[in-house]
């Protein structure tokens, strides 16, 4: 508590890694699960009326959980989330170490969307104007989201871990254990620790190791349950394929190791 360790690192924030590792895990590990939607649904049917008549859980699961790149990033998916990242982040490196100039961005940008997403960028308001980060001399700062992305999936795992009921808590609309759990391990640790030292003691390990996209089928993701509605995405250029059959998804060639994509994921993890 602040009143208790007013003056002292306890009562400080660690840094915006961990503070986006609980936005991003409200959002995804609980916001997307099918937990949260069993509670969530009769809910928003309560709230929005005939707008969900005829909507079922499996619906509105599977569209929590569409993989589909997109031109905004806070309209992102779990999967294309980071690529939006790593754009970033090598652009605003490159504009502080004068390898771009200003006027060049906008072309960069588009570039670099129709190689990592594939898609078109049809105007700066929906390309490189998008976000305030910059406008504001936040830079950066994007890389704080990936960094909070990967330690949210930590703490949920070792939250589940210590806690099994959490789930069945979420389906609940009890999501009390869950939050307890943060604010012992979390939140109440201040700047006691920084972001590494503290996913040690609390999980076991550091920030999760960077994902060779080149010897791993991570973009061939399948999303949701067997015959459920949904789509992943495969391979570099992310097309987008229906799952709705049984079989599992067929993994097209992925990045090689001279990928964008892929060398800026490891220089953002080794520059930690």
């Amino acid at each position: 508590p602040k009143d208790r360790f007013h003056g002292r690192p306890r009562a400080e924030a660690a840094g915006l890694g961990i503070h986006e590792s609980q936005s991003r895990m409200w959002e995804n590990q609980v916001g997307r699960s099918r937990a949260f939607w069993t509670w969530a649904l009769p809910l928003a049917r309560r709230h929005f009326g005939g707008a969900l008549d005829g909507v079922e859980l499996d619906e509105v699961h599977g569209a929590m959980n569409v993989v589909k790149p997109g031109l905004v990033r806070v309209e992102a998916d779990e999967v294309t989330y980071n690529l939006h990242i790593l754009l970033r982040f090598d652009l605003e490196r490159a504009l502080i170490r004068d390898d771009l100039a200003v006027a060049d961005l906008p072309a960069a940008w588009n570039e670099r969307m129709r190689a990592d997403l594939g898609v078109e960028v049809p105007d700066d308001r929906r390309g490189c104007l998008q976000d305030i980060h910059w406008s504001m001399g936040a830079f950066g700062y994007f890389p704080t989201y990936t960094l909070g992305a990967l330690a949210a999936a930590q703490w949920f795992a070792a939250a589940r871990e210590a806690h099994p009921e959490i789930p069945a808590g979420i389906r609940a609309g009890d999501l009390g254990v869950l939050l307890g759990w943060l604010r012992r391990h979390v939140h109440g640790q201040g700047r006691k620790l920084t972001l590494q030292p503290l996913l040690r003691e609390v999980t076991g390990s550091g920030v999760v190791e960077a994902v060779e996209l080149a010897d791993d089928p991570l973009l061939g993701v399948h999303l949701g349950d067997p015959g459920s509605q949904g789509e992943h995405v495969a391979g570099h250029g992310m097309e987008q394929h229906d799952v709705t059959g049984r079989s599992g998804p067929e993994v097209t060639d992925p990045p090689g190791d001279d990928d964008a994509s892929v060398q800026s994921g490891r220089v953002l993890l080794d520059e930690l």
